[in-house]
């Protein structure tokens, strides 16, 4: 009886898996397949395979998008937000991990309200304001904008990185004569390792496919990003599908091709980040 339970179980565990895996592949599949098709071919049927595969689609998207400019503002963007996020990020949360703060609860509702606030309330103050400093089209300035939207999270969730490392490796450190600056970057930094990576990942994932922002205080053509041109492909009355398929490929690909490689180290993280809280 026990084995006929067990292999229904198993059953249907595979079947809900082989669901979820098609949810999460068939709209993957689907984009590559109509990237190699002419506009009339999707226009017609999006499901069918290609009769000739169009490779040029790609080379007309990334000419038509800009994409050898758009992309290295992009990667800036990214690289500069991951660095600030997870430097000040891990920073903060040492400290609030380590030290006994009476006003923790205030604190705990200030990150989440800061997490959870949209970001179109502040986008018309923090617009004039780059405005009367000279900072659109600064990609610092809005690398800046991005660490203070993602860094509550990056904070809760690096604290309970801190929190699970024993404070006896902490003492051990300081009574071999360590500074505090010394225990933090020597000790504790290599040991929280792995959900540093995972912010950087989510931040990064974040950043890359931002939009509103990056289209409000980045408006020359030179200071675009891949996603903001992506977006001005698209035509008012008419759009070659097949480039904008092409185009949706290219920016998606990084993304997946990193995570690909750091799966394991992201899932690994995400499991120590939930240890203790």
């Amino acid at each position: 009886m026990r084995l006929v339970e067990s292999r229904a179980t198993l059953t249907i565990t595979y079947v809900v898996l082989g669901i979820g895996l098609f949810t999460a592949l068939f709209p993957i599949v689907l984009l590559v397949l109509n990237s190699l098709k002419s506009a009339q071919e999707i226009v017609q049927n999006p499901l069918a395979l290609p009769q000739v595969i169009r490779f040029d689609n790609f080379a007309r998207a990334w000419k038509d998008a800009r994409f050898s400019t758009t992309f290295w503002n992009s990667a800036m963007l990214t690289a500069l937000t991951i660095i600030l996020v997870c430097s000040t990020g891990s920073a903060a949360a040492f400290v609030l991990a380590r030290k006994k703060i009476k006003a923790w609860k205030v604190v705990t509702f200030y990150l989440l309200a800061t997490t959870t606030a949209p970001i179109q309330l502040f986008l018309f103050p923090l617009y004039f304001g780059f405005a009367k400093l000279g900072l659109i089209n600064n990609v610092f300035a809005v690398s800046l904008v991005y660490t203070a939207i993602y860094s509550p999270f990056a904070i809760m969730l690096l604290r309970t990185y801190f929190l699970a490392v024993p404070k006896e490796i902490e003492e051990a450190a300081i009574i071999d004569g360590a500074s505090s600056w010394q225990v933090f970057t020597r000790v504790m930094l290599p040991i929280v390792s792995p959900g540093i990576l995972t912010v950087a990942l989510i931040i990064g994932l974040y950043s890359w496919n931002e939009f509103l922002i990056a289209t409000t205080f980045l408006q020359r053509q030179d200071k675009l990003t891949a996603v903001v041109s992506f977006f001005l492909l698209s035509g008012q009355y008419s759009s070659d599908w097949g480039e904008i398929m092409a185009a949706a490929l290219i920016i998606v690909l990084p993304i997946v091709v990193l995570f690909v490689f750091l799966q394991r180290r992201f899932i690994e993280g995400m499991a120590g980040g939930s240890v203790k809280g």
